[in-house]
């Protein structure tokens, strides 16, 4: 979500969004915003990985990929499993569980993880709760982790704007 709503989304919050003309600072801010620093590339490099800007610029075409899938394109989302490669596989000592072939660049490997997730969530019947904003103006994207589901906007502010515009057009009629 944080891929898509970063580098593919163009409105949120009632707001038009231009891209990011820098993508890997853009999400390297986006990282440390979430708290999310990238493992290092091997055990003997203790630094975090950076990215590249050829590799924002790819993740950002994930992001576009991505984004059809909390749309509920399937097709889509089983495209983007098989051009990453994903495949379960156990890297490392000790070994830990990843959904992307050996070797795989950081784009392929972050995406076909992704990809995984986003299946996993959806193969166990819990697609209904991945979701984009249906306030007006916002494209954003989340997880809806509410009890019933029912979730429908990305947050207060856009509930809020939502809920003061069907308001003014009730007063109106």
């Amino acid at each position: 979500m944080l891929l898509v709503n970063e580098l593919h989304v163009t409105q949120a919050r009632g707001r038009s969004l231009e891209p990011p003309a820098d993508r890997r600072a853009a999400l390297e801010a986006a990282f440390a915003h979430h708290d999310w620093t990238p493992v290092p590339r091997d055990e003997s490099d203790e630094s975090p990985v950076r990215l590249t800007v050829e590799d924002a610029d790819r993740l950002a075409g994930v992001a576009a990929e991505l984004h059809a899938v909390f749309g509920g394109d399937v097709a889509a989302l089983n495209r983007a499993l098989v051009r990453h490669g994903a495949v379960p596989s156990l890297h490392g000592d000790p070994p830990v569980l990843a959904f992307h072939r050996p070797g795989a660049d950081r784009v392929d490997a972050w995406a076909a993880d992704a990809c995984t997730a986003l299946a996993m969530v959806i193969g166990v019947g819990q697609g209904r709760r991945l979701r984009s904003c249906e306030a007006e103006g916002c494209d954003l994207v989340f997880f809806d982790v509410t009890r019933n589901a029912s979730r429908r906007f990305c947050g207060l502010s856009c509930q809020n704007r939502a809920k003061a515009t069907a308001y003014r057009a009730r007063r109106r009629t």
